[in-house]
C-alpha cells in the first residue's frame, strides 16, 4: 500500500515506519493519523515482521498536531471533535497493542502527539539532541489521548509536573524519568537501535507477544487472588506452546532455538 505521509520499509524481519512530512516536522493531521492506524493494523497481521521501528524523516521525530488541523478542530462541533479525537486515540492503541515489539527512534523534537507515539512504543531510543514535551496546556488544551501511554512511561508523579508546565524534556532527563530507555549521539542512533533489534531477535516471537499481553494484564492491578490466578493461567498457556517447548529443548541441549536461526537468515 502506498501512503501520502508515511514510508514503510522492510529490512529482513524489521519494518521501519517513517513519518514523512519533514517540511512540517512530521506533524499530525487527519491523513497522517489514518495512515498510521492503517499501517499498524496491517503490520499486526504479518508474521514475517518481528519488530517495528517508528521514526521520522527530516529534522524531527514529530512536532505533534498540525496547527491547521488544530484550527479546524477549534471550529468543529462537539460531535465532530469527538469523532476526530477518537481516531487519534484508536491509532495510538493500535500502536501500543501491536503483537510485535516496537521501537521509537526519536531525534529532534517529539512534542504532544509525538511524545505520545514515543510513549506508546515498547522501547524508546533517543538521540542526545532530542527534546520531548507535553505542550498542550500552553495551547489551552490537555494531553488527553496520549495520557495513558505517557503516564505508563513516566508515572503519575512526573506527569504531574510535565503535563502542567509543558517544559521541554531533554534526552538526558527523558532517560532519568523513564521516557527514553537509551540515548545516543546522533551519529550512533541507528547503531543503538540495531543493538536493541539484535537483542529482540534472540527472543521467541510468540513469547514476546505473550509478554506484552502480560504487562497490559498486570500493570496497575492489585496483588490479589484474581491476579495470581490470571498470571498462573497465562504462563500455563504459554508453556503449552510449541515455541516454549522448542526453547526449553534448545536450552537443555545447549543449542540455539530455531527462531534465532530464522532471524540470522533474514539479517
Amino acid at each position: 500500500m502506498s501512503y501520502q505521509f508515511l514510508q514503510l520499509e522492510q529490512h529482513g524481519l524489521v519494518a521501519y515506519v517513517w513519518l514523512n512530512r519533514p517540511e512540517l516536522h512530521n506533524a499530525f493531521n487527519t491523513t497522517v493519523i489514518e495512515e498510521l492506524h492503517t499501517c499498524f493494523k496491517q503490520l499486526a497481521i504479518r508474521d514475517d515482521i518481528r519488530i517495528v521501528v517508528l521514526a521520522g524523516r527530516g529534522k524531527s521525530f514529530s512536532a505533534g498536531a498540525d496547527l491547521n488541523w488544530m484550527k479546524q478542530a477549534g471550529q468543529a462541533s462537539a460531535e465532530e471533535n469527538e469523532v476526530d479525537a477518537l481516531k487519534l486515540a484508536q491509532m495510538l492503541e493500535a500502536l501500543a497493542t501491536l503483537k510485535q515489539p516496537t521501537i521509537a527512534r526519536v531525534h529532534g523534537i517529539a512534542f504532544g502527539g509525538g511524545m505520545g507515539l514515543a510513549s506508546a512504543c515498547d522501547i524508546c531510543i533517543a538521540s542526545t539532541d532530542a527534546k520531548f514535551a507535553t505542550s498542550e496546556v500552553r495551547l489551552g488544551l490537555a494531553p488527553s489521548t496520549i495520557s495513558p501511554y505517557v503516564i505508563r512511561a513516566i508515572g503519575a508523579r512526573q506527569a504531574s509536573r510535565y503535563f502542567l508546565t509543558a517544559e521541554r524534556i531533554t534526552a538526558h532527563a527523558a532517560k532519568q524519568i523513564g521516557l527514553a530507555h537509551e540515548i545516543a549521539d546522533a551519529e550512533d542512533l541507528d547503531k543503538k537501535v540495531q543493538e536493541i533489534i539484535d537483542a529482540l531477535l534472540l527472543g521467541g516471537p510468540h513469547a514476546q507477544a505473550a509478554s506484552k499481553q502480560l504487562i497490559q494484564m498486570v500493570s496497575n492491578q492489585s496483588m490479589d487472588n484474581q491476579l495470581l490466578r490470571q498470571t498462573a493461567h497465562h504462563i500455563a498457556q504459554v508453556r503449552q506452546g510449541s515455541e516454549a517447548k522448542e526453547g526449553l529443548t534448545a536450552f537443555l541441549s545447549k543449542q540455539a532455538p530455531a527462531w534465532t536461526s530464522n532471524s540470522n537468515n533474514n539479517n
